[in-house]
């Protein structure tokens, strides 16, 4: 298992005349490392992990719980097939494309070393967005992507350093349950039965889809 790719994002224009938020940094690129991970602050206030990459809407993006967001580069094969197109590292807006890791099949709460210092722990899975599929220019992705159940995962930073391309990925801890991303993000995006289910997680789960899975839960006692 490793990291094939480190992808930072730059401050972009994007033309949704609509929107109050004109610029985005979901157009991430490879980067040639090393580059310093940290906690970036609250949501709201820290934007992302990774130095030098951009969260222009902390409102709904960054902060502690999503400071870095990882993709596995056989997901990304996988809609290249479906997609007809090729898709480089970076292009779902992930700052680490993996290679030999099961992303969404990660426990909640499981922790990976990336190379000789960073220990992320992984929180949820990706909610996908109008601009995600605005980027992509693929007609009805929101729904493709929800489909496929596959988004990826969330991390928040336990242990800061500095990681590159290349780098051995290690899973350093698993917890004692069953609550993968791929359960939690079914539970998001419509699946309110198995909201329950996430408690199980406790407080490594983020702090938002924690608080939703304790409301369903109240309401069904």
């Amino acid at each position: 298992m490793k990291l094939l790719s480190l992808n930072v994002g730059r401050p972009k224009a994007v033309d949704v005349p609509e929107e109050s938020k004109r610029v985005s940094g979901i157009d991430k690129r490879p980067v040639d490392g090393p580059v310093r991970v940290a906690a970036p602050g609250p949501k709201g206030v820290g934007a992302s992990g990774v130095a030098g990459d951009a969260v222009c809407n902390t409102e709904h993006h960054g902060g502690d719980d999503q400071a870095v967001y990882a993709f596995a580069r056989e997901d990304l094969d996988g809609w290249e097939r479906e997609l007809g197109r090729t898709l480089p590292n970076g292009v779902f807006g992930e700052n680490l494309t993996t290679e030999g890791l099961d992303v969404s099949g990660a426990l909640v709460g499981e922790r990976w070393r990336i190379g000789p210092e960073v220990v992320l722990e992984v929180t949820c899975g990706r909610v996908p967005c109008l601009n995600f599929q605005r980027h992509l220019g693929e007609q009805g992705w929101v729904k493709r992507f929800t489909r496929q159940g596959a988004p990826g995962a969330y991390l928040r930073v336990i242990q800061p350093g500095e990681i590159r391309a290349g780098d051995p990925v290690e899973i350093v801890h698993r917890p004692a349950h069953d609550v993968t991303v791929n359960l939690a993000f079914r539970a998001t995006m419509g699946e309110r039965d198995l909201l329950p289910r996430l408690l199980a997680a406790g407080e490594a789960l983020h702090p938002e889809l924690l608080e939703m899975a304790r409301k369903h839960a109240a309401q069904q006692e």
